[in-house]
């Protein structure tokens, strides 16, 4: 018997058969499930009953999902996995740069959805668990360790300029999760490069060379078509294109 709490999810959608599809799958795999049908509900829910993740469909009756993304990430870092029918890329990098943490578009896999669950709460309890210290960051084959400036995969050295090390810091203190790319330009280059998308596709293809035994198939550094980019944690993640 399992004596754990189940992890209280906080479910935002306001289609009545996605709804139950989603509290069966989720509430058989013990997630305790709250549900919301509306930005008004997802208030209140988000307040009273802190959840440590929530699961967001975009088109709600009574608002916009990213404007509850923005709301809630001014005061907490919940993991926020977007679920929505809208495809477009544009989308996708309004609800990221908003504060969510994923994004899902429907139809999708339920073992999809449970993959990029599990990498959120483990990436929500590793930012919880932090400190200002820098430690040694293990993500698969990669090791990066910030005292010695030190670089391996397969324990092997690799030799990485200074813009280099830390892009894939940045993306390795964030495995798992998408990065679009102006977050990923404002945290590395500053806030008056987040147009810069070209300079950031040259410096991903450099650490590719570097990094994966086949660059034009990468396994560890993967894109997110239009959107940005993901170092792949330890789940694999299907959808994902190099």
């Amino acid at each position: 018997m399992n004596d754990l709490p189940a992890t209280r999810l906080l479910l935002v959608e306001d289609e009545l058969q996605m709804r139950r599809f989603l509290r069966t799958a989720l509430t058989a795999r013990q997630f305790e499930v709250i549900e919301a049908v509306n930005v008004r509900e997802a208030r209140l829910a988000v307040t009273a009953h802190p959840p440590e993740i929530v699961l967001l469909d975009l088109g709600l009756p009574d608002g916009d999902g990213i404007d509850f993304t923005r709301e809630v990430r001014a005061w907490s870092l919940i993991p926020i996995i977007v679920l929505s029918a809208r495809g477009r890329e544009d989308d996708k990098v309004a609800a990221l740069d908003a504060g969510a943490d994923d994004y899902l578009t429907k139809p999708f896999g339920v073992n999809e959805l449970l993959a990029r669950i599990r990498v959120a709460l483990r990436h929500a309890a590793q930012s919880a668990a932090g400190s200002s210290r820098e430690t040694i960051l293990t993500i698969g084959p990669l090791r990066l360790d910030p005292e010695r400036r030190e670089t391996r995969i397969h324990d092997q050295p690799v030799n990485l300029t200074p813009i280099e090390y830390r892009l894939l810091w940045h993306l390795a203190r964030n495995a798992g999760r998408v990065l679009t790319h102006q977050q990923i330009l404002k945290a590395v280059w500053g806030p008056h490069y987040t147009h810069q998308t070209h300079t950031l596709r040259v410096f991903m293809a450099q650490l590719r060379r570097k990094l994966e035994p086949d660059p034009a198939h990468p396994q560890l550094l993967m894109t997110e078509m239009g959107v940005g980019y993901r170092l792949r944690d330890d789940d694999p993640l299907p959808g994902l294109e190099g």
